[in-house]
C-alpha cells in the first residue's frame, strides 16, 4: 500500500508546526474528529487506506476552516507500518499534540468459521498500531509537558462478547490500556482518554457483516462521540462511556455473574440464518 503524505499544506498554519493526527479519518468517527479539530483552529494529519477520499475530506474541511491539513495514505495493519508513519512526520517536521487512535474494525461470525487472516489483521490494527503509535509519538508530549492522546475503545470493552469475540477483546485491551497510560503521564501534562461508545451510525456494521441489531436508545451520531470525547479529555478523564444509558448498561453489567453477561450478549449477536 502507498505511503505519500499530501504534496504540500492547505490552508494557513494556525499553531505553528503542531498537529492532531487522526487515524481511520477518512469515514464516520474520524472524519468527525477531522472536522472538529479543525473547527477548533487546530492543523490536522489525515490518516487512512484510501487517498480518493482523504482528498474529499480535506477539501471539504479546507474550504471552511482556516488550518493546515496533510494527508498520508497508509494502512496501518501492516507491520512496521506506526514506524513508518512516524518516520514521515519527523520528515515533514509535524509534532503531534493530539493523537487520535481510531482506526479500527470488527468482524461478525464464529471465530472458528471467520478468516484466521482477517482477525490476524484486526489484532495488528485494533492493539498493535495503536500501541506503536502511541509508544513513538508520547515522548515528544512529555518533552513540551503537555499533549493529549484519544483511543477510539468502545462499550464492547467492558464484557466478552460471542460471535465477536475478538472485537470485545481488542477493546478491552484499548480500554485497560488507555487507562493505566492515562495514570502514568498525568504527572508529564499528557491526558489519555479511552472513548468507549456504544452502537454508532457509521459504516462499521456493514464492513464487519453484521446483522441488523437493536441498541438500546438506538445510534447515535459519529458527532455526539466525537463532542463528548474532546469534552472529556479537556476535564482531563480517562474513560468516557458515551450516553446515559450505555453507563447504565456497563454498571449493571460489572453487577452480574460474567458468564451470564457473555452468555446474554451471545444471544443478542449470534448470527441469524438468513
Amino acid at each position: 500500500m502507498p505511503e505519500r503524505p499530501s504534496p504540500q499544506s492547505t490552508g494557513a498554519n494556525a499553531a505553528g508546526n503542531l498537529f492532531a493526527l487522526i487515524t481511520g479519518a477518512s469515514s464516520g468517527i474520524g472524519a468527525c474528529f477531522a472536522r472538529a479539530l479543525a473547527g477548533r483552529g487546530q492543523n490536522i494529519v489525515l490518516v487512512a487506506r484510501s487517498r480518493n477520499r482523504l482528498e474529499a475530506i480535506r477539501s471539504e474541511i479546507a474550504a471552511k476552516n482556516q488550518v493546515s491539513i496533510e494527508i498520508v495514505e497508509m494502512d496501518l495493519s501492516i507491520p512496521e507500518a506506526a514506524a513508518r508513519l512516524a518516520g514521515l512526520l519527523k520528515e515533514r517536521g509535524i509534532n503531534v499534540s493530539l493523537l487520535v487512535n481510531n482506526a479500527g474494525f470488527g468482524e461478525h461470525g464464529e471465530f472458528a468459521e471467520l478468516p484466521l487472516a482477517r482477525q490476524s489483521e484486526m489484532l495488528r490494527l485494533n492493539i498493535v498500531a495503536l500501541t506503536e503509535l502511541t509508544r513513538l509519538l508520547l515522548p515528544d508530549m512529555i518533552s513540551r509537558r503537555g499533549g493529549g492522546i484519544i483511543n477510539v475503545s468502545s462499550t464492547a470493552s467492558f464484557q466478552p462478547i460471542p460471535y465477536t469475540s475478538v472485537y470485545a477483546a481488542t477493546k478491552a485491551y484499548v480500554t485497560s490500556f488507555s487507562m493505566g497510560l492515562a495514570e502514568e503521564v498525568a504527572r508529564h501534562g499528557v491526558k489519555v482518554l479511552a472513548l468507549c461508545p456504544g452502537g454508532t451510525a457509521t459504516n462499521f456494521f456493514d464492513a464487519g457483516h453484521f446483522q441488523k441489531l437493536n441498541f438500546p436508545g438506538g445510534l447515535q451520531s459519529p458527532e455526539e462521540v466525537v463532542e463528548r470525547g474532546l469534552r472529556a479529555l479537556q476535564r482531563g478523564k480517562s474513560l468516557a462511556v458515551t450516553r446515559s444509558i450505555n453507563r447504565l448498561l456497563v454498571f449493571v453489567q460489572r453487577l452480574a455473574p460474567r458468564r451470564l453477561v457473555a452468555r446474554q450478549a451471545g444471544e443478542m449477536f449470534r448470527p441469524r440464518a438468513k
